[in-house]
């Protein structure tokens, strides 16, 4: 076992990451910093300061990230259009990347040698946390006290916190879900969920009401477009925070975004989960629809060809890879010219859109249009463009190469 001088730990002020806390300090004899984090999980992060000094935590860092979580990982994510698996919108595995890089800032600013993480060897997160954290300094030492410890159930860790006087919240009643919570979503693993069979029980949800419980009047919204990014609502400018918590708001209040899936994760498993993205689910619905008159056609394809690799690199945990990088300059160089408005309709869990405008739009009218068009388009030339693409088939079909 290397020696640990000094651990920057992933906190959240829970019972896992309290006895971690304690356990990191017993264990190899070094001093502990806490993190946390405030990605806007629709909880008070302040808290987690008093439960650290009473662990007589000395280096304590608490940070809003939320503007900086929004503005450098979700919105650029989101220029892709990414989704994985053909569903879901990586709630939890964008917020991962953040997270190292500032455990890696604070191991650099503290002169610790070492970072650790509360994730289990089971999930996605551990691979997320410790690629991100190697590819920002290589040489950092990771504790994965779940890979190490046999403190394998809740009944062991509260076990472990009477026995070294760790003030740790018993509540009763308390959700048997895993949940993880950011500005983008909301995740609920365990429990009834270990059967993909079961439906969900209508309490489990948080950010959103049911769609047969939502407004029977639909609500409209205009979002404003710059180089693929929302820059203001009905008008309003906003930051990118302030975008999706409005956006959220919204959704939820209309009983968007909720999903239930069972995804591969990356370590081998299936693994079912459901989440709640309510300002997600809106904004991917937009965003194609403004680069549907923005985009070139074949710029569009090659994007949607690509967003499948791009997605699977954000899931895995290569945020900080230099392919994503590479894929992240195409992706923002396409949307130079995706400006303009989205008019929207939400309405008991749809997300309709109704229209969209741009300055930069290569819809043309006089074009497309099916009156008269003055000779915009001279509909003979599409014999000759059918016939060209059909020759290879004409000559196979020739030389009696029949198809079934």
């Amino acid at each position: 076992m290397k020696k640990i001088k000094k651990v920057v730990l992933a906190y959240s002020g829970g019972l896992d990451t309290s006895v971690i806390a304690k356990w990191l300090e017993d264990t190899y004899e070094c001093e502990v910093v806490t993190f946390t984090a405030d990605l806007g999980q629709g909880e008070e992060v302040e808290p987690a300061r008093a439960k650290a000094e009473a662990l007589g935590i000395k280096e304590i860092y608490i940070d809003d990230l939320r503007e900086e979580f929004v503005r450098d990982f979700v919105f650029p994510m989101f220029r892709a259009n990414t989704i994985y698996e053909g569903e879901y919108l990586l709630g939890t595995s964008i917020a991962r990347p953040l997270i190292s890089k500032r455990l890696i800032e604070i191991a650099n600013e503290t002169g610790a040698d070492a970072i650790s993480h509360g994730a289990t060897g089971k999930g996605n997160d551990q691979v997320r946390f410790e690629l991100g954290a190697y590819a920002l300094k290589p040489g950092v030492q990771v504790i994965a006290p779940w890979r190490e410890w046999d403190l394998n159930s809740r009944e062991k860790l509260l076990a472990y916190c009477d026995e070294h006087g760790i003030e740790v919240e018993r509540k009763k009643g308390k959700s048997p879900y895993s949940m993880d919570a950011n500005l983008l979503h909301i995740s609920y693993e365990g429990g009834i969920l270990e059967d993909p069979w079961a439906e969900a029980e209508e309490d489990m949800w948080r950010w959103s009401v049911s769609p047969e419980a939502a407004p029977d009047v639909a609500t409209y919204l205009n979002l404003t477009y710059r180089k693929g990014d929302i820059v203001a609502i009905d008008g309003e400018d906003m930051s990118p925070a302030q975008v999706l918590t409005y956006l959220n708001n919204v959704g939820g209040e209309n009983g968007i975004g909720r999903l239930d899936i069972v995804e591969n994760r990356y370590v081998g498993m299936k693994s079912r989960g459901c989440y709640e993205t309510p300002g997600g689910t809106i904004m991917l619905r937009a965003h194609r629809a403004i680069e549907s008159i923005t985009l070139d056609r074949e710029v569009a394809h090659l994007k949607d060809e690509l967003m499948p690799k791009y997605a699977k690199l954000i899931y895995n945990g290569y945020w900080w890879s230099p392919e994503r990088e590479m894929l992240q300059k195409m992706i923002d160089e396409s949307q130079e010219p995706v400006n303009g408005e989205v008019r929207l309709k939400l309405y008991k869990g749809n997300v309709t859109v109704v229209g969209r405008r741009s300055e930069d739009s290569l819809f043309d009218e006089s074009i497309a249009t099916f009156e008269d068009d003055a000779g915009a388009y001279n509909q003979a030339d599409a014999e000759g463009f059918i016939k060209l693409n059909a020759l290879r088939l004409r000559i196979a079909a020739n030389k009696g190469r029949k198809l079934d």
